[in-house]
C-alpha cells in the first residue's frame, strides 16, 4: 500500500462515526485540542493516532509493527536490494547472468512462508507462540549480515548462503507480525483498518528511506560495509522478542498435540480440494505463469546502467534515488487502481494491464539502444520515466491478482490457503529470476559484453505479450463477487465437475446468493 493511500486511510480512520469510544484516556489523547483547520493540530493528528492505537491495542504491538514492517520489511528490504546488486558486482565481481539465478533463491524462504506461519501457530517455543520466532529471526539476520560484512570475500556460496539468512530472518518475522495483526484484527475488528494502514505507511516510508541512502552508503563504505548495516534492524527484532506483549500458554500436552495435527490435517486436506476446484487452479495457474514467463532481465541492465564504457555510468547514489523515485510511483498506481479501476471485471482489467505492460517494457529497449540519445532526451530523464512508467503499470497489474487470490481462498483455512497462493507467486517470480539468467547466459552478457543485451529484452517483452494468450485462464466476473465459499469444499462433484465441464462458463464469477443455482 502507497503513502498517499495510506495516509488517507489514516484520516479516514480519525473520523469513523461506527468505531466505538476507546477508553476514557486513549479519547482524551486522540481528540484535537484545537480546530482542523489549525495547523498545529494537523501535526498532532499522527502522534495522538498512534496514542489511540497504543491505548487500545499494547504499545509493544506498535513498536512491533515500526520494527518488522518499517525497519525490516521495508527499509532491510530496499537497501538490501540496492546493496546486493553492488556487492555482486563490485566484491564478488561475477557475470549477471549468474547474479540472477543467485537473486531468485532470495525467494526460497518466502516460499516456505506457510511452513513459518503454520510453526507459529501450532508449535509454541517455552509456552510462546510469537517471542521466540522473533528471537529465532533476529539473530539469523544479524548473524548473517555480521558475517557478510566482516568476512572478507568470502567464497560465493558462502555470500549466498548468508544473503538467504538476511532474506529469511525477514520472511520469519514478517509471518510472526503478520500472525500478531491478524490476531488483533478479530479482537478489535473495529481497528483493523487503522492497524492496515498502520503497516502500510511504515513499510513505504521505510521503503523510501531504504532507497534514498542505500547509494550514499554504498559510495562512502563499500557494499560490503554497507550490508552490515543491516544487522541492526535484525538486532532489534531480538529486542522486540523478549519486550512484546503476548501471553503465556500452556505447553502442548498429548491430548493438544493430537488436536493441533488434526487441525494441520484437515487443512491440507481442505487445499487439496480447494486447488482441484478449476475456478482456483485455472486463476492460480495462469498468476504463475504471468509472473515466470516475465523472465527478469534485471541485473544485466543493472550492470549496463553502471558500466563506464557500454552504459549511462550511473552512479551509486543516483541508482538508489531512481529506485526511491520508483517507489513513488508504485504508490500512485494504487491510487490509479484504487480511484479508476477496482470496479473492472478481472479478465479485462489483466488483459489490458499484462498488454500495457508489454508494451511499456519497450522503453527497456529503446534505453539500451540509446534510441533516448536520438531523440534528445538525457539518460538520467529517460530512466526516471521510464522506472515511474514501469512501477505504476506492475503496481496496476499486481493489485487485481492480489484481490483475485482473496477470492479463491475458501472459508475456514483462508490463511492458510492464501499463504500458499503467495507461495505460488514467489514460486513465479523464483522461475523469473532464473529463466532471465538462463536467457542473459545464452545471449553471452557479461559483466563488460553487453552487446546482446537488447535480445535479451527484446525475447522478454515478447513472452510479456505471449501471456495475453492464457488470458483465457482468469475469470470474466466482477471484482466483488464470489469464487469459493466453505461449502465449496464438501461439494466435490458438482463443483468440479460443473466447472470442468465447460471452461468458459465454469470461470464465471458469481455472487454467493446465485452460486447454487449455477451449481445445479
Amino acid at each position: 500500500m502507497g503513502s498517499l493511500e495510506t495516509e488517507k486511510l489514516v484520516q479516514d480512520s480519525l473520523s469513523d462515526h461506527h468505531k466505538p469510544p476507546p477508553p476514557p484516556s486513549a479519547a482524551t489523547a486522540f481528540q484535537p485540542k484545537a480546530s482542523n483547520n489549525n495547523l498545529f493540530a494537523l501535526l498532532l493528528e499522527p502522534i495522538q493516532w498512534l496514542q489511540m492505537l497504543s491505548a487500545n491495542l499494547n504499545p509493544t504491538f506498535v513498536l512491533g509493527v515500526f520494527i518488522v514492517y518499517g525497519l525490516n520489511q521495508g527499509f532491510a528490504g530496499s537497501f538490501f536490494k540496492v546493496v546486493s546488486d553492488f556487492y555482486w558486482k563490485d566484491v564478488q565481481r561475477v557475470n549477471p547472468s549468474s547474479v540472477q539465478l543467485y537473486s531468485g533463491l532470495y525467494y526460497i524462504p518466502w516460499v516456505m512462508k506457510p511452513l513459518w506461519g503454520l510453526l507459529t501457530d501450532v508449535f509454541p517455543v517455552m509456552g510462546y507462540r510469537r517471542r521466540p520466532y522473533f528471537v529465532a529471526a533476529g539473530v539469523l539476520g544479524a548473524a548473517s549480515a555480521t558475517a557478510v560484512a566482516a568476512g572478507g570475500r568470502l567464497p560465493v556460496p558462502e555470500a549466498l548462503a548468508f544473503l538467504v539468512g538476511l532474506t529469511a530472518a525477514v520472511a520469519i518475522a514478517d509471518v510472526t507480525i503478520d500472525a500478531c495483526v491478524a490476531r488483533n484484527s478479530i479482537e478489535m475488528a473495529v481497528l483493523a483498518p487503522d492497524m492496515q494502514s498502520l503497516c502500510g505507511l511504515c513499510s513505504s516510508a521505510g521503503a523510501l528511506i531504504g532507497y534514498s541512502t542505500s547509494g550514499f552508503f554504498v559510495h562512502h563504505i563499500g557494499a560490503q560495509g554497507a550490508l552490515g548495516i543491516l544487522a541492526i534492524p535484525s538486532a532489534l527484532l531480538i529486542v522486540l522478542g523478549f519486550i512484546i506483549h503476548e501471553s503465556r500458554t500452556d505447553d502442548l500436552h498429548s491430548e493438544k498435540k493430537k488436536k493441533a495435527m488434526d487441525k494441520i490435517g484437515a487443512a491440507t486436506r481442505g487445499m487439496y480440494e480447494t486447488i482441484r476446484l478449476p475456478q482456483v487452479w485455472k486463476p492460480s495457474l495462469y498468476m504463475y505463469l504471468s509472473f515466470s514467463l516475465n523472465i527478469s532481465t534485471h541485473e544485466g541492465q543493472f550492470y549496463w546502467y553502471t558500466n563506464p564504457e557500454a552504459g549511462p555510468a550511473f552512479s551509486q547514489e543516483f541508482v538508489g534515488m531512481v529506485y526511491a523515485v520508483g517507489a513513488l510511483a508504485s504508490m500512485v498506481g494504487v491510487l490509479i487502481y484504487q480511484k479508476t479501476l477496482k470496479d473492472c471485471s478481472f479478465r479485462k482489467l489483466l488483459f489490458f494491464a499484462q498488454l500495457l505492460y508489454g508494451a511499456t517494457g519497450m522503453l527497456d529497449l529503446i534505453f539500451v539502444l540509446r534510441w533516448n540519445l536520438a531523440l534528445g532526451v538525457p539518460d538520467s530523464f529517460f530512466v526516471i520515466a521510464e522506472e515511474c512508467v514501469s512501477r505504476v503499470v506492475s503496481r496496476i497489474r499486481w493489485m487485481p491478482m492480489i484481490v483475485l487470490s482473496t477470492k479463491l481462498c475458501p472459508l475456514g483455512i483462508e490463511g492458510t490457503f492464501f499463504a500458499l497462493l503467495m507461495c505460488i507467486d514467489s514460486l513465479g517470480f523464483l522461475s523469473s529470476k532464473m529463466g532471465g539468467g538462463l536467457v542473459l547466459h545464452l545471449m553471452h552478457v557479461t559483466r563488460t559484453d553487453f552487446r546482446n543485451l537488447w535480445l535479451a529484452l527484446l525475447v522478454r517483452n515478447a513472452l510479456r505479450l505471449a501471456t495475453l494468450g492464457l488470458i483465457f485462464l482468469v475469470p470474466e466476473g466482477e471484482q466483488s463477487d464470489v469464487i469459493v465459499t466453505s461449502g465449496g469444499l464438501t461439494n466435490k462433484n458438482g463443483s468440479t465437475e460443473d466447472g470442468g465441464g465447460d471452461e468458459e462458463e465454469g470461470l464465471q464469477l458469481v455472487p454467493a446468493s446465485e452460486k447454487s443455482e449455477v451449481q445445479h
